[in-house]
C-alpha cells in the first residue's frame, strides 16, 4: 500500500509539473523557436533567415570590441555579452520591435538572448551557429 502511495504521488507532481511548463520548444526545418507565453519568444534562425529579416530590424553583435573590429554583420550594432552593463545598454532599444543577437559560435549570443527575454523583449532572433556559420556559408562581413 506505500508503495502505491509513492507511485501515485510521484505521478501525480509529474503530471501537475507538466501542465504547468509554460515554455515550449517548437522545431522545424530552418528554425527553433523557444516559446515562453509570458513574456515572448527567441528563435533560432540561419544565415539565410537572417539575411531576409536583417533589413528592418536591430542587428546586435554581442562579441567584445576586439572580436566585432576582426569582422562583423553589416549594420550591427555592438554591445559586448560580458560588460556590466549589458542589460541597461539594450534596455534603451524598443522592446515591443524584433532583435536579432549572435556572437562567434551561438554560446554567448543564446545566453544574451535569454537574459533579453527576461528583461521583456518580446521577440528575439538568435543566429544559430553565430558568426562561425554565418562566413562558413560564403557570408560577407565588414570591419
Amino acid at each position: 500500500m506505500k508503495t502505491f502511495l509513492k507511485i501515485a504521488l510521484v505521478f501525480m507532481a509529474l503530471t501537475i509539473t507538466s501542465c504547468n511548463n509554460k515554455k515550449q520548444t517548437v522545431a522545424s526545418k530552418t528554425s527553433e523557436t523557444t516559446v515562453n507565453q509570458e513574456e515572448g519568444k527567441i528563435t533560432l534562425i540561419t544565415p539565410e533567415e537572417l539575411k531576409k529579416q536583417a533589413e528592418n530590424q536591430l542587428l546586435v553583435d554581442v562579441r567584445t570590441p576586439e572580436e566585432y573590429n576582426e569582422g562583423h554583420i553589416e549594420n550591427a550594432k555592438n554591445i559586448n555579452y560580458f560588460d556590466d552593463d549589458f542589460i541597461e545598454q539594450m534596455s534603451k532599444f524598443d522592446k515591443s520591435k524584433p532583435i536579432i543577437v549572435y556572437c562567434r559560435s551561438g554560446r554567448r549570443s543564446s545566453s544574451a538572448a535569454e537574459k533579453l527575454l527576461k528583461s521583456g523583449f518580446k521577440q528575439i532572433y538568435d543566429l544559430k551557429g553565430g558568426i562561425i556559420n554565418w562566413t562558413n556559408q560564403n557570408n560577407k562581413t565588414v570591419k
